[in-house]
């Protein structure tokens, strides 16, 4: 084969060559852009499923307002000169109070304080929000 034949053979196959390699490249773009964007898909979708259990949460826990979700005690009725556990949950508080007189009602989302009344007693839980807003609970123990 002479070099002419050669040269005449190369052109006839380099226009079919390079669509090839075009549409090699082509297939190649494709395939890292899918990727990228399923990767992207993926990576939205984890930040939505976050936000909505960040936004259930924090719904099942008050949300952004001032609320006592439970206000018990640990025993009830009870005789005199036992003791008994006071237990509340406030979301939001700023300060809280327990009347009649209880110290040491720190803030907290859940606690516990320990009372020990001499007759039936009515003890009111006030919680206040930085905003001002109050929310009271009340709770009677019954004493035989």
């Amino acid at each position: 084969m002479s070099e002419d034949q050669q040269t005449g053979i190369i052109r006839k196959l380099l226009p079919f060559t390079s669509a090839a390699v075009v549409i090699a490249l082509l297939y190649v773009g494709y395939v890292f852009y899918s990727r990228h964007q399923a990767e992207k898909d993926a990576e939205q979708k984890l930040t939505d499923q976050q936000a909505a259990d960040v936004r259930k949460t924090s719904e099942a826990y008050g949300g952004n307002e001032l609320k006592i979700l439970t206000f018990y005690a640990t025993a009830g009725p009870i005789r005199r000169g036992e003791t008994t556990q006071l237990c509340y949950s406030v979301s939001n508080a700023q300060s809280l109070k327990i009347e009649p007189d209880v110290h040491d009602v720190p803030v907290s989302y859940s606690n516990c304080v320990k009372v020990s009344p001499t007759k039936d007693t009515t003890y009111v839980l006030s919680a206040t929000s930085a905003k001002g807003k109050t929310d009271t609970a009340e709770l009677t123990i019954p004493v035989r």
